[in-house]
């Protein structure tokens, strides 16, 4: 969920994508990720060479029309697959995956691809720019078997390990789809690595953002006149709806962020789709973590939480201490929010993070 829509009404305003010391705890690292990852040298000059721009497409999955952004190595050694967060737009990503490709000095592939949202809107699937669904609501379920959809037909043929990074409800998507690997039986398909950005993974009772969200994300005449309230914003002329969001909640966004709010979110397919993926979310994210997988794939798995964030509460972190051990496990108290992918400052730190684990994890694995 997004804070994109913070300037939009009183509810949608919490909706955020479920959208300097680095004070961290891992299990596997002792020193302060400021030290180790060198953020003192954070910025655009050490990206290495000129920036690589991502590539956008537009693919057919199943039957549903699919944003992907995608940045191409000429020789990878690994693929990198980013699940977003829920509104599920991937030209919110842009930068950070611009930066993290670099960052990884160009060795590894990697693909955005934006979350489908199976609904009677447009969102993830049908979080897209054109009613490419004529409205139809997509849920959680749904939205995850897309996911294994796209693997199983654009992935299984690399012959390089897979890297999964989700954000938000992209990380519960991300943990789901590296417990269902192994019962497709796709032998080819190597997943190594999982990393959950600022994860939503459970209900936070103690967030009243969270409960004013799910009684507007439950009640369908509450949902049909917010996503029309929002839609009525997105028929403004092109110069009127940037103006409104750079003066409001994008303030300290990137151009991008600004752009995709603009002409994705501001729709009523979307915003109709993004509360019925919320619907579905906050119905299974209610039910416990299932400690037991994740603690057989501990090895495999790391989380970023954000010091002050409601949908990835330290009160999780502390629950995914206790249970999963072994994972990787890092707080940001930088001051990004959990839409870090709007702001320049946010997406350069995040993927800087990002690189750093995934560069360890390779170290790990040769030695």
């Amino acid at each position: 969920m997004s804070p994109m829509l913070t300037g939009l009404s009183p509810t949608a305003r919490t909706l955020c994508f479920p959208l300097s010391s680095f004070c961290c705890r891992t299990r596997h690292l002792s020193n302060c990720a400021s030290r180790e990852m060198g953020l003192e040298t954070m910025d655009k000059t050490h990206l290495i060479g000129e920036k690589k721009s991502v590539n956008f497409r537009l693919h057919n999955v199943s039957g549903y029309k699919t944003e992907l952004l995608e940045i191409q190595a000429a020789d990878p050694k690994l693929h990198v697959l980013f699940i977003p967060g829920n509104p599920g737009v991937v030209s919110f990503y842009a930068d950070f995956l611009e930066n993290l490709y670099e960052l990884l000095d160009g060795t590894a592939s990697i693909t955005g691809k934006t979350c489908l949202l199976l609904s009677s809107s447009v969102g993830y699937i049908s979080h897209t720019k054109k009613n490419w669904e004529h409205r139809r609501l997509f849920s959680l379920e749904e939205q995850i078997n897309h996911k294994m959809d796209f693997i199983k037909l654009e992935l299984q043929n690399i012959e390089v390990p897979i890297i999964l990074v989700g954000h938000s409800i992209g990380s519960y998507m991300s943990i789901e789809v590296l417990r269902r690997l192994p019962e497709k039986v796709i032998a080819t398909i190597s997943v190594v690595y999982c990393i959950g950005l600022y994860p939503f993974l459970a209900v936070n009772t103690r967030s009243s953002e969270q409960s004013s969200i799910r009684r507007l994300a439950k009640s369908p005449i509450l949902s049909a006149a917010a996503s029309f309230a929002v839609g009525l914003l997105g028929l403004l002329p092109t110069k009127a709806s940037r103006f409104l969001v750079q003066h409001s909640v994008g303030k300290s966004w990137c151009t991008s962020a600004v752009e995709a709010l603009c002409t994705h979110v501001l729709q009523y397919h979307v915003m109709r789709n993004v509360l019925f993926l919320a619907m579905t979310e906050f119905k299974k994210l209610s039910e416990t973590p299932d400690w037991k997988f994740m603690r057989e794939k501990q090895s495999q798995i790391a989380f970023l939480f954000g010091a002050e964030d409601h949908w990835g509460p330290l009160q999780m972190f502390d629950e995914i201490s206790s249970n999963v051990p072994g994972a990787a496990l890092a707080v940001e108290r930088e001051g990004h929010s959990h839409a870090f992918s709007c702001t320049t400052a946010g997406s350069l730190w995040v993927a800087h993070h990002v690189a750093n684990l995934i560069k360890n994890r390779r170290i790990s694995l040769s030695q």
